[in-house]
């Protein structure tokens, strides 16, 4: 065989691969059809407001000293807004103050949160994507440190240049092709059959806990990585209306770098923890052709032990309302989608 035909080969081989891979790649993104179990509305631009009472609460205990610090924002509500077309979905969360979601600012300080995920949907894998921040915390039990201190008249102990960030990734994949995670998590999705799942989860963020001093250095970076297998089950009634619950306890690795110290250089400490987590939650729902809505009930218990005698909790307990419309999308946009996973 001469050059030019193996050459003219090997072109040809690379062509039909790549050809194959891009038939692989955007099937996993376009074959989302309604089946018997689900109905897909990915073809609807989705626009959804969700309002939780989630509060980032931390707990450190020391057991041979018998004492405990707790810690939290000053936040009431936190308001989340989304949209959701196709096969991407975006959202941003903040602090919705007219809605007095800070509370006696005067005794508790101020606090600010800003969130941002993008998610990718391809068939049955679920990617998100996140950031957020929190600014400003305060001691919930301050009368443990201040014995003359008076709830509700005294000002708490404030950290109110702690701030704490995220950068986080999350990667899931629903193990039953007639259930629908989707339909819980972000509504794009609706179930019309009861039905359940194992949802298996890998999650992995980096965080920076820090006070913002130039002197002392008071800061810890660490990256978390948990595996996360959940149970899902929805159970669907008079045909728009579900219920659905869920349990998933996880194990994972934080791997910590703790910076403190005044002047150069500063003292830096390393430590590998082993972390347990255990979330769960309860949905009631409500979807049609354009609306959905509904309320949930979710908690967590995340800890891990420091050393023998300490430990670290962030235990959580609240309420999620949603409520979304979905549009026809613009011809525009649709043939914007048409010409990325089609070719058209």
């Amino acid at each position: 065989m001469d050059c030019f035909s193996m050459a003219s080969t090997s072109l040809y081989r690379f062509i039909a691969s790549t050809k194959l891979l891009h038939c692989i790649f955007w099937h996993c993104i376009t074959a989302q059809e309604d089946t018997l179990a689900i109905v897909n509305y990915s073809d609807k631009i989705i626009i959804k407001a969700n309002l939780d009472t989630k509060t980032d609460f931390y707990s450190y205990e020391n057991r041979q000293l018998n004492n405990r610090i707790s810690i939290q924002p000053n936040n009431r509500y936190r308001l989340f807004l989304s949209l959701d077309y196709e096969f991407i979905g975006f959202s941003v969360g903040f602090v919705p103050k007219f809605l007095g979601a800070n509370s006696d600012e005067n005794l508790k300080g101020e606090s600010s949160f800003t969130d941002y995920k993008f998610r990718f949907f391809l068939g049955r894998w679920v990617q998100a994507i996140s950031y957020s921040k929190i600014s400003g915390y305060y001691v919930s039990n301050t009368g443990d440190f201040i014995p003359s201190w008076n709830e509700g008249t005294d000002p708490y102990i404030q950290f109110n240049d702690l701030a704490t960030q995220q950068f986080g990734m999350s990667t899931s994949y629903v193990f039953n092709p007639d259930f629908s995670y989707r339909n819980i998590v972000y509504q794009n999705e609706w179930q019309r059959i009861s039905s359940g799942s194992l949802v298996g989860s890998l999650i992995y963020d980096y965080n920076i806990f820090d006070l913002n001093e130039t002197s002392p250095v008071n800061r810890e970076k660490f990256f978390n990585v948990r595996i996360a297998p959940a149970y899902y089950y929805t159970f669907v009634f008079h045909d728009n209306w579900f219920v659905s619950a869920n349990l998933s306890p996880s194990l994972g690795l934080r791997f910590s770098k703790a910076e403190s110290g005044i002047g150069n250089p500063i003292s830096t400490e390393r430590n590998t923890y082993l972390t347990r987590r255990l979330e769960g939650g309860l949905n009631l729902g409500y979807s049609s052709k354009r609306i959905i809505y509904g309320i949930n009930i979710n908690f967590s218990a995340d800890w891990y032990n420091e050393d023998k005698v300490s430990i670290t909790e962030n235990d959580q307990f609240y309420g999620l309302l949603y409520f979304g419309y979905r549009f026809d999308s613009p011809q525009v946009i649709e043939k914007v989608f048409n010409s990325i996973t089609k070719g058209e």
